[in-house]
């Protein structure tokens, strides 16, 4: 009778742990390149991944390069202080200093603090290659080769303006949750190619139906930058599932206010 109730205890506890293994937060915002605005952080480090993380966000997107020397690093332009990163190797990268101290986070050590946490997604964007197609397809082979090294699979969500770097992900990753971004290709193709959402700027939404029919087909319908107030209380009022801004805390409150007049 003891061993059959510790065996049930142990089996509750197993369970029960497992069901708590992520707590994803249930709103529409996604802070573009972390949330460095408010608090003048360097866009794309740590320090705006982590207070992304502390605000709630949904998601706390980021950009990914390859070095000359074949080393992922995570910034937004092609140069990183007057270095081109796909043109020098990642020590030549080290000798610059980000304004609060940090340096250039390679996307291991990006990944790596991201997975400290359980309760916001990892956005991955890569970067169209500079140099080649060819180059931007191995960037995606080893993005997705170190996403599973560090074991945040879970954690990350993909998107790039090159629908064929879309696609190779899905190829490898058939449940990836993946989005193309530059707004030429129909809601009905990329059903059709396996994507999961549409992540266009939001004006391509303001086309009678688009966002309608996106939904209707089973597709998230993420805009970007969005950073007013109307633009943020037009896409909340078309019920998009997601706003990638630079503005996350202004973006918070037009989401409690227009849950708030939902509710009354």
């Amino acid at each position: 009778m003891k061993q059959a109730f510790i065996f049930t205890l142990m089996v509750f506890i197993f369970t029960t742990s497992f069901a708590q293994k992520f707590n994803w937060n249930k709103n529409q915002v996604i802070a573009h390149r972390g949330a460095w605005k408010k608090n003048n952080f360097p866009q794309n480090s740590i320090a705006s991944l982590n207070e992304a993380v502390r605000l709630g966000c949904y998601g706390s997107e980021f950009d990914v390069w390859m070095t000359a020397d074949d080393i992922l690093v995570v910034n937004h332009d092609p140069e990183f202080q007057g270095l081109t990163i796909e043109k020098v190797k990642y020590e030549e990268l080290l000798t610059k200093t980000m304004s609060n101290g940090e340096k250039i986070p390679t996307l291991e050590a990006y990944l790596k603090e991201g997975k400290k946490q359980r309760s916001t997604k990892l956005i991955l964007e890569i970067k169209p290659s500079l140099i080649s197609k060819e180059r931007g397809i191995e960037v995606t082979n080893k993005a997705i080769q170190m996403v599973k090294k560090v074991g945040v699979i879970d954690w990350t969500e993909y998107i790039s303006f090159d629908y064929d770097y879309c696609k190779r992900i899905l190829e490898v990753l058939p449940k990836a949750k993946v989005a193309y971004l530059k707004g030429d290709i129909s809601a009905e193709q990329m059903k059709a190619d396996h994507l999961t959402g549409v992540d266009y700027h939001y004006s391509i939404y303001q086309k009678d139906g688009w966002i309608e029919n996106a939904k209707k087909l089973g597709l998230t319908v993420n805009a970007w930058t969005v950073n007013t107030v109307p633009e943020i209380q037009w896409l909340l009022k078309e019920q998009v599932d997601y706003i990638t801004t630079n503005e996350p805390e202004l973006t918070f409150e037009e989401v409690k206010k227009f849950t708030g007049k939902k509710e009354n």
